[in-house]
């Protein structure tokens, strides 16, 4: 029998069988990790090949919108012909549960949390895309759930598993500049519409897209091209606007180096926020209590093409423009500052000399080949992938602690351990959101 959205998300109902639930517990040196893929279109396609190409089999696959089954030969059910095909996941894990070991989950936003959390009950690992979850209490739920349930995880900002930010994090914690004050980061984006007053005019639905199983969770509407496909990040109903796109890959070295936990404060300032729609640009400040490696630290956030002061930024030797081009952050400490691109290890310091005459420590932090292999080989009992819940829970909620903070328009003091506004009570609604009814968060 199927089972309800409701019984399915609760834990309850057929499918909770021992099978499904008990983690390999031997692997050969030649077993291969069974991976479902909940979302193979966009993002969704490059991590269904990523992981394949770090020795998973892929054997299920699963997208609300058929097309992305297969196309003129390169969709994923054309490279993985013996992979079955779902448009529901939960489908998906009713049938295949004693067949996989795992799941990938590149979906929209809002469907991060509910698709994750299904499976981690069921004891399958998890790597799921940036923003971990579409609201701060998701995030903290999805670290509760893969502690819980001692699942493999991993969040999808890739460049946490390279060289340049591991290689970073362990210079700063060794002194490079001192004791951190100011981090400055900044994106381009959004490259997508946002700043929207009101929602748009129906449209027909494509052939192929099951427009109910994509709103999932999400409070009911209309078809319309301006959500499906891509242009949902700027929809406050769908996505987490260009700092949730992009704050979990650029802010991310701080973070870590750092050793950043709650923050005290979170303030916006921000151009064309709407209730419906996420700004057309921003500049968010964190400020954060002082600790090992930093003094009381502000750490600011820009978007929409808006950069940090020029006395900030200055000491890089180049214009604006080449600065926001070459480097994704400025970190302000006793000694100086550090121009830091997650992407290479093509840095500067101002000045120059810190980083010139800088005596690099030994390596820490294990090196991995890339975020896919590190996490296939967690899954398999190896050690934990390093942007795992436990580290990208805590993580995604701070990221989307700016979005609150920009959504309600005013400062927010913040009480991080029971993720409260403890000068404004209306956020409750927006830190543990909504669901529609048969979809609600386990």
């Amino acid at each position: 029998m199927p089972l309800s959205r409701r019984s399915f998300l609760a834990g309850s109902g057929p499918i909770i069988v021992s099978s499904a639930l008990v983690h390999r517990l031997a692997w050969g040196a030649n077993d291969r990790l069974q991976v479902g893929c909940i979302g193979i279109g966009g993002k969704g396609a490059s991590d269904v090949a990523d992981v394949a190409g770090a020795g998973a089999a892929i054997v299920a696959l699963c997208d609300v919108d058929e097309s992305r089954r297969g196309k003129k030969g390169k969709g994923a059910q054309d490279v993985h012909p013996g992979a079955a095909f779902y448009k529901d996941f939960r489908v998906m894990l009713e049938k295949e549960g004693r067949n996989i070991d795992a799941v990938t989950v590149s979906t929209p936003d809002h469907v991060h949390a509910v698709a994750s959390i299904a499976a981690m009950k069921l004891g399958k690992h998890v790597y799921c895309q940036k923003p971990l979850a579409h609201s701060i209490g998701e995030a903290r739920r999805m670290a509760e759930v893969a502690a819980h349930m001692k699942v493999a995880t991993q969040m999808g900002n890739q460049a946490h598993a390279g060289e340049p930010i591991r290689r970073a994090v362990e210079w700063v914690r060794a002194g490079l500049i001192g004791k951190v004050r100011e981090v400055h980061a900044w994106t381009n984006r959004p490259i997508w519409p946002q700043g929207m007053t009101a929602r748009p005019a129906a449209e027909p639905v494509p052939a192929g897209l099951d427009w109910d199983l994509w709103l999932g969770p999400a409070p009911e509407r209309p078809y319309s091209s301006a959500y499906c496909p891509f242009k949902w990040r700027g929809w406050w109903d769908f996505g987490t606007g260009a700092l949730g796109d992009m704050g979990c890959h650029i802010m991310d070295m701080p973070f870590w180096a750092l050793d950043l936990k709650h923050p005290l404060s979170v303030e916006a300032d921000a151009e064309g926020n709407t209730p419906e729609s996420g700004p057309k640009a921003s500049t968010v400040t964190y400020r954060f209590p002082a600790g090992t490696y930093c003094e009381t630290l502000t750490y600011v956030w820009y978007d929409g093409n808006r950069m940090p002061p020029a006395d900030v930024i200055d000491g890089a030797g180049l214009p604006e423009k080449e600065v926001a081009k070459k480097f994704d952050l400025v970190m302000i400490g006793e000694k100086g500052k550090f121009f830091f691109q997650r992407g290479n290890t093509n840095w500067a310091t101002s000045p120059r000399e810190l980083l010139e005459e800088f005596k690099a420590p030994s390596p820490t932090i294990p090196r991995v080949q890339n975020e896919d292999v590190e996490w296939v080989q967690a899954c398999k009992g190896g050690p934990a992938a390093l942007s795992n819940f436990s580290l990208a829970g805590p993580f995604t909620e701070q990221i989307l602690l700016g979005n609150l903070a920009v959504r309600l328009g005013r400062k927010i003091e913040w009480d991080g351990v029971n993720l409260k506004a403890t000068n404004a009570p209306e956020a409750d609604a927006l830190i543990r959101r909504a669901y529609r009814k048969g979809w609600e968060l386990a």
